[in-house]
């Protein structure tokens, strides 16, 4: 999430030295997930996450009317799109092997992403907010339906 905002030259040192730091990784490791990284941004169908009007580690505070009673989140957004028609939430996912279908994705995802889209429909009532995760492992982006969300909710009360 940190390498988008970097210029394209930039982008595979500054990937080396942030890993260069995790001492409990393996070359191999550490190159597989630099691979894994650069699939995702070199990626056209992902260009809106990480082109203008996205941000990266963005802090979200609050509460909505949708969840559940006196739920408040405070958390940080792995990527977020704000533009004039629509707000997208992304949050990146490194589980292996990821999933095929949004559908077997972890619940607690979902609801994670539930919870997001509920605050920041509130924050922006005049734009349309999905969600979408990116499975790192693939790399795959899969919009989280508005039904799966709302019934995450629902079982979360």
């Amino acid at each position: 999430e940190r390498l988008p905002d970097l210029p394209s030259p930039d982008r595979p040192d500054a990937a080396r030295r942030m890993l260069a730091r995790e001492r409990d990784l393996t070359e191999d490791q550490r190159a597989e997930m630099i691979a894994a990284a650069f699939g995702v941004l070199d990626d056209a169908r992902f260009a809106p996450v990480f082109g203008p009007g996205s941000r990266a580690e963005v802090a979200l505070t609050g509460t909505a009317p949708d969840l559940p009673s006196g739920v408040t989140i405070s958390g940080r957004i792995d990527r977020l799109v704000v533009t004039p028609e629509r707000v997208l939430v992304v949050d990146f996912k490194s589980n292996r092997p990821a999933p095929d279908l949004v559908e077997d994705a972890d619940p607690a995802y979902v609801l994670q992403m539930a919870i997001y889209a509920a605050v920041l429909r509130r924050l922006y009532p005049d734009r349309a907010v999905e969600a979408a995760l990116v499975w790192t492992d693939g790399p795959k982006l899969m919009a989280v339906p508005q039904s799966l969300m709302d019934a995450a909710l629902e079982n979360a009360r």
